[in-house]
Order: structure tokens, then C-alpha cells, then sequence
């Protein structure tokens, strides 16, 4: 079973993790400081829920057969890669390094054009670390 997940963070610094799809019924989130966080609190949900829907008596799967795809916003792509550097990647992407950081602050919203180049960056550099070897 495949869960997609929308990691967001609010006007607060808060990470909000949701879902939009229930399983077995029920429906999950997580929250908190930072996107680790989140995940955690997010997981620990995904448990409960599973608990709670087999004590109900409903047919779920176990937590190792759901496979969750997260799809963050900007802001919490960057607080859960903390270690990208992110004027190097604005560089990369071929994109203003100020803009960049307001994007990566929440300050700004990328338009549709910059999104395409900020996704098409992330895929280049996972590309290029998966052939990488030492």
C-alpha cells in the first residue's frame, strides 16, 4: 500500500505532516519543530492507527507494507536536508540566491516555472549521488 504524505510548515515554524487518503477508516498526521520531528510523530500515528484499526477487528496491513512518498514544500525540503547548502543549490538551479533563501524561509512563494527548476536540481543531485562511489 502506498501512502503519499504532504510535509508543510506553517506560519509558526511548525511541520505539519497529513494525509490525505484514510487506511482502514482512520487517517494519520504528525507534528513539530522540525521535520524529524514530524516524521516521528508521524510514524508513531501510522502505528496507533493500525493498532487501533486491529482492534476494531478491520483487515490493515503492517506498518512495513505501507510505503509512504512525503512531498514537501520548500521550507521543510530544506529543515529535513538541512545539509544542502542552499546557496550552492540556487547556483545549481540557476536561480537568485536571495530568492532561494526567501523561498527556503517561507518568505517568498516560487512560481510553477521555479518549482520545475528547484524538482529538476533535487533530481540531478540524487541522480548523481546514487552513481557516485568512494
Amino acid at each position: 500500500m502506498r501512502v503519499k504524505a504532504f510535509v508543510e510548515r506553517n506560519d509558526n515554524n511548525f511541520y505539519a505532516i497529513t494525509t490525505e487518503q484514510a487506511v482502514a477508516g482512520n487517517y494519520f498526521g504528525g507534528y513539530g519543530y522540525s521535520v524529524q520531528e514530524a516524521k516521528a510523530d508521524y510514524m508513531e500515528s501510522v502505528r496507533e492507527m493500525i493498532e487501533m484499526a486491529k482492534e476494531e477487528g478491520k483487515d490493515v496491513p503492517n506498518i512495513e507494507d505501507i510505503k509512504i512518498d512525503f512531498q514537501y514544500d520548500i521550507p521543510s525540503f530544506f529543515n529535513f536536508f538541512d545539509w544542502i547548502n542552499v546557496s550552492a543549490f540556487a547556483k545549481q538551479a540557476g536561480i537568485n540566491e536571495s530568492k532561494m533563501r526567501a523561498y527556503k524561509s517561507g518568505l517568498a512563494t516560487a512560481s510553477e516555472k521555479t518549482l520545475v527548476k528547484i524538482l529538476s536540481t533535487i533530481k540531478t543531485m540524487g541522480a548523481a549521488m546514487s552513481a557516485a562511489s568512494i
